[in-house]
């Protein structure tokens, strides 16, 4: 029996990508978003060639780029802002598109929004699900606010903390890696043309991007700090006091926020779903199946990829059953390839006197791996 409606759980990335993908292909598509308000939140993303060639595959790649800023390289610099290398960075999309993007969230975010309307996805906010009551045909689910559906398809695309990941049974829990993150949005330097990273400081590493004409993205990785400190609004005093061992176009950038910025500090936690991501007709994917620390920069671009193979292969053909084992056969090498190597890089952040530690190495032999088709 073919897939013709769909339940998407999760309006990210992920689901809005996977919404598109399928009403695309004439599946008929409800999204169901926990948040009453959908629309673009966040700091800065870094998109990857391969994530470029997802949202190229679903249409809103122009609209993207429009907003974001393209470039192909990377440098490396010393904590004073002296360089160590500039490296070009491997077309993991394609030759015609660029290697890598930087961007504001909210922008891939509400071009994302304002496609899966158009093409006439039901998007249902501020619910979720209760309930599933799966059987051989079909899965009948059971919504927070007490409606109820009939669905073909049932993909939890709803995060690192998935509530749909439990209701299927799987208990795999996300757990901290040792890093954590103090993200800005600021104003971009005029010499900012591309990401840099600042390394030999007193924490782990510091970073930014462009990401609009106008705006970076700077980032600071640093040991796991008071639990409290967590959420989006941390107090910018203790990024400046954090911040403060670096100089360069990071130590310009931090000097330059105004007292009202708003600070996110996050634990980075990582999970891998190493058996199969779904039962019987549900499935998580993304975030919910594999998270993993952004020292590679391709958490986007493996979510935005299991969305469009998850679309083409359930819309082509094979019973359901074979069409998911095909994903994951797909899909969990590349995953694992990507959440290993940056579990490793992390690693080496936290211990930099492992004999053998090649940064550089890895991030250059993973983004060549992930240059062949998804």
């Amino acid at each position: 029996m073919p897939v013709t409606k769909v339940l998407v759980v999760g309006g990210g990335i992920t689901g809005s990508v996977l919404s598109l993908a399928l009403a695309q292909r004439g599946v008929e598509v409800d999204l169901a978003e926990l948040s009453p308000h959908w629309f673009g939140v966040g700091h800065g993303i870094t998109i990857q060639g391969n994530a470029l060639k997802a949202l190229r595959s679903v249409g809103v790649l122009d609209r993207v780029l429009a907003r974001a800023v393209p470039f192909d390289l990377m440098r490396l610099r010393r904590a004073d802002g002296e360089l160590i290398a500039e490296l070009p960075t491997p077309h993991t999309g394609g030759a015609d598109l660029p290697s890598t993007a930087g961007a504001l969230r909210s922008d891939l975010q509400d071009a994302l929004c304002e496609a899966v309307y158009r093409h006439g996805v039901q998007v249902r906010l501020g619910l979720s699900v209760e309930k599933l009551d799966q059987s051989r045909n079909h899965v009948d689910v059971s919504f927070t606010d007490g409606s109820t559906g009939r669905y073909d398809l049932v993909v939890g695309a709803d995060g690192i903390n998935s509530a749909l990941r439990g209701l299927i049974g799987i208990t795999t829990k996300p757990r901290p890696v040792g890093i954590s993150i103090f993200r800005v949005v600021a104003e971009r330097p005029p010499e900012m043309d591309c990401a840099e990273v600042y390394y030999g400081g007193p924490r782990y590493k510091a970073g930014y991007s462009p990401i609009s004409p106008d705006h970076c993205y700077a980032y600071l990785l640093d040991e796991n700090l008071d639990a409290s400190l967590v959420g989006p609004r941390a107090p910018l005093s203790l990024l400046r006091e954090r911040g403060g061992g670096y100089g360069g176009t990071w130590g310009k950038v931090l000097a330059s926020l105004p007292d009202d910025t708003s600070v996110d500090y996050r634990w980075i936690e990582a999970i891998l779903l190493d058996g199969p991501w779904h039962r019987g007709r549900t499935i998580v994917v993304g975030d919910a199946a594999h998270a993993c620390p952004p020292l590679i920069a391709q958490g986007a671009a493996m979510c935005a990829e299991d969305a469009v193979v998850l679309a083409e292969l359930v819309t082509g053909g094979a019973p359901l059953d074979q069409a998911l084992d095909t994903f994951m056969a797909r899909r969990l090498p590349r995953v694992r390839v990507v959440l290993e190597n940056s579990l490793r890089l992390a690693d080496w952040e936290m211990h930099p006197d492992t004999p053998g530690a090649d940064p550089a190495r890895i991030m250059s032999e993973t983004l060549d791996y992930l240059t062949a088709a998804a």
